[in-house]
C-alpha cells in the first residue's frame, strides 16, 4: 500500500493547528465580553454650606494609628 497524499499531516503539524484553534477560541470568547468604556459619572457638586471634610470615628481612628 502505498500512501498518496497531497500534503503530509505530521503530528508537529496536527499540534500546531491545535495549539491555533485553542487560541483562536480563547480570542472568540474573550472578545464579545468586552464593551465599549462607559462614561465616567460626574462627580458631585460641593455643599455650599460646609459638608466637606467630615471628622467621622474611622477618621478619628486613623488619627490615632499616626501619632508617635
Amino acid at each position: 500500500m502505498s500512501k498518496t497524499a497531497s500534503t503530509p499531516l505530521s503530528r508537529r503539524s496536527l499540534f500546531a493547528g491545535a495549539g491555533t484553534a485553542g487560541a483562536l477560541a480563547a480570542a472568540a470568547a474573550v472578545l464579545p465580553l468586552q464593551r465599549e468604556a462607559q462614561p465616567v459619572a460626574a462627580a458631585k457638586p460641593a455643599p455650599e454650606a460646609g459638608g466637606g471634610y467630615q471628622l467621622t470615628a474611622h477618621v478619628q481612628r486613623y488619627y490615632q494609628t499616626t501619632k508617635v
